[in-house]
């Protein structure tokens, strides 16, 4: 499948099975905010075709990136990392995993990340969806007090709500796969036919 069409399918996944949009009552989001638009990669991410397709187009968003690893905060940020990085090692690239714990681990070595980090020295942070960008720069955070240079950030979705300039004022670009936008000219093209 080129590249293309990989975008397209996965954007027909998303907004047939990962997008609402409801004006009342809004939805409450994890930030404590609310919204019309509603975002759950989790029913794609999670769901086979929808995991190779991201892994698919991430991995052709971060390859001449030279990294060592990938990874964000969990839950969202886990199955995007893993289907990249097979993407990549089917490509002769080895890149390592990362899971940034919302929380040290409360035994053992209080870690607040998993994955093998022997090596690594340059990473791209991932998330399914970014609205302010709080938990994508606390993955950044987490992998800076490491030492790691995070070389860029990926998403599926950027809602197009100040999350992006947040994250880039930390210093990082930000590349999105699809913005919201890309929803409302769906929803748009839709009601006009």
């Amino acid at each position: 499948m080129d590249i293309s069409n990989a975008r397209e399918r996965l954007f027909n996944l998303l907004y047939s099975r990962s997008f609402l949009y409801r004006e009342d009552p809004p939805f409450k989001l994890a930030n404590g905010g609310v919204s019309p638009y509603y975002f759950n990669c989790k029913t794609i991410t999670l769901d086979p075709e929808g995991c190779f397709l991201s892994g698919k187009l991430v991995f052709q968003a971060i390859k001449g990136f030279n990294i060592d690893a990938i990874g964000g905060l969990t839950l969202g940020a886990d199955p995007i990392s893993l289907s990249t990085i097979l993407e990549a090692f089917q490509n002769s690239i080895r890149i390592s995993p990362l899971i940034v714990r919302k929380e040290p681990k409360k035994h053992g070595t209080s870690r607040w990340i998993e994955g093998n980090l022997e090596g690594v020295q340059r990473a791209v942070v991932v998330d399914d969806v970014i609205t302010t960008g709080q938990s994508t720069i606390t993955a950044i955070d987490r992998l800076r007090d490491l030492g790691i240079e995070i070389a860029s950030v990926v998403v599926l979705i950027d809602r197009e709500e100040g999350g992006r300039e947040n994250i880039e004022a930390t210093g990082v670009e930000v590349i999105s796969l699809f913005n919201r936008t890309d929803f409302d000219l769906k929803m748009s093209d839709l009601a006009s036919t």
